[in-house]
């Protein structure tokens, strides 16, 4: 059986385990005494503990990543001028499509209108995390010391010292040549034990939707549905209609072949619910199944990774409109607009932030005037609806990691129409 499929088939098994024990204990079939067992040895002792194992897995590699293969990148982009074009058209493009998402976002949840007739007794206590001034956040994308960097897991601060890093081995004649032979080592052994941990993707999946069904239900997801379905339809919209028309417009490329090849990605993605844990299967796909050069994906992958948050801020937008209508709010079209443009910004400047998607939606939501307390109207589903989101920014990276190179005829239209690798799909 492919990655693919096993992964997919630990997705379907760990909810209808998590639903089933959801709703057990809800039931009176059993004892209390015999669900506070299960609950806090099978829900919260094995499915939670093999779950977090495995994202704590995927994350160690995300640092190392990061650093050893955009050094890589950019010393195989070689000149400066190349690494200039690659990286405006990347960053112009992920704020693009960002704004184009969170526009949609509006636009659909004022027509469906999800926040009308909303009892607020829904409401949970929620606080509110302050959001840093942009002055801040924008000083704190460079970094003062590169080691506390990576040990703080600031991937912004991480990509600005490997830029210049890269950049200056390519200038440092034999002596850059040396560095660069050891980075490229490094690199190969660092996706060997990607491949390695993908072994395991299906147990730590399984038991990471087990544990959150377990503890979710359906009841949650039917009580706020039309929100819900709201945020699902713009984001499957905006992955399965906007994306794929620039992928056409820009390189002509086969949609269908694009979003076959990603499928691994998306899989992990959807069930990890993180765009930095799913980057080295992310890159990975990209370079062996889309054919992207590595001296692209290398700067691409990451940086979306980072600042490309499209489906948060589709979730933003439509949470914007819903919590304005809950508390029988009125937004003007100025007010609109500045949530289209708070979003878009806030996406590179809160990327490095934990809790980034609440981060910037109280943001977005004190720019307008809105109560932050309506955030505790959606958290009951939004880890939820943050699986598909992350599904939808991954989608994103490799989109626009395509049509970057592709515009610099760096990617290998032989291996993109290709059968898929086995290196990926098959462990």
């Amino acid at each position: 059986m492919s990655l693919t499929r096993k992964i997919v088939t630990a997705m379907l098994l760990g909810m209808l385990v998590g639903v089933m024990l959801n709703i057990l204990f809800s039931s009176s079939l059993i004892s209390q005494p015999s669900i506070e067992w299960l609950h806090t040895n099978i829900v919260f002792g094995l499915f939670d503990t093999v779950g977090q194992i495995f994202v704590r897995s995927l994350k160690l590699l995300v640092v190392p990543l990061v650093l050893v293969s955009l050094i890589c990148g950019v010393s195989s982009l070689g000149n400066n001028s190349r690494m200039g074009a690659v990286a405006l058209k990347t960053v112009v493009l992920y704020l693009v499509t960002t704004a184009i998402a969170i526009s949609l976002a509006i636009l659909t949840a004022v027509i469906v209108q999800p926040g009308v007739g909303i009892d607020l007794a829904l409401a949970s206590e929620f606080v509110a995390k302050e959001a840093p001034p942009l002055k801040q956040t924008l000083i704190n994308i460079f970094p003062s010391n590169p080691v506390e960097s990576m040990a703080n897991g600031a991937t912004l601060q991480i990509i600005v010292f490997a830029l210049l890093f890269g950049f200056a081995v390519t200038k440092a004649g034999e002596q850059g040549q040396r560095i660069i032979s050891f980075f490229n080592d490094l690199n190969a052994v660092i996706m060997k034990m990607v491949m390695m941990l993908m072994l395991i993707a299906p147990f730590g999946i399984f038991c990471l939707l087990a544990k959150l069904f377990a503890d979710v239900g359906v009841g949650m997801i039917m009580s706020l549905g039309k929100y819900f379905l709201t945020v699902l339809f713009v984001l499957v919209l905006h992955s399965l209609g906007v994306y794929s028309l620039l992928l056409k417009f820009f390189t002509g490329l086969s949609v269908k072949t694009f979003l076959s090849k990603l499928r691994p990605a998306l899989a992990l993605a959807f069930s990890t619910a993180s765009s930095g844990a799913t980057m080295p299967v992310t890159m990975r796909t990209v370079e062996q199944r889309l054919g992207v050069s590595k001296s692209v994906s290398s700067f691409t992958v990451p940086l979306g990774a980072t600042i490309n948050m499209d489906g948060t801020a589709i979730m933003q937008g439509v949470a914007t409109v819903f919590i304005a209508q809950a508390y029988n709010i009125g937004l003007t079209f100025e007010g609109y607009l500045a949530v289209v443009l708070t979003a878009t910004l806030a996406s590179i400047g809160t990327a490095a932030v934990p809790g980034v998607g609440l981060v910037m939606l109280v943001m977005v939501l004190n720019q307008v005037g809105l109560p932050v307390e309506g955030i505790g109207l959606i958290i009951g589903v939004d880890r939820l609806l943050d699986m598909t989101r992350t599904a939808t920014n991954v989608t994103g990276d490799a989109m626009v990691t395509t049509v970057v190179a592709n515009s610099e005829g760096l990617v290998d239209k032989t291996v993109f129409d290709s059968q898929p690798k086995t290196v990926i799909e098959d462990s």
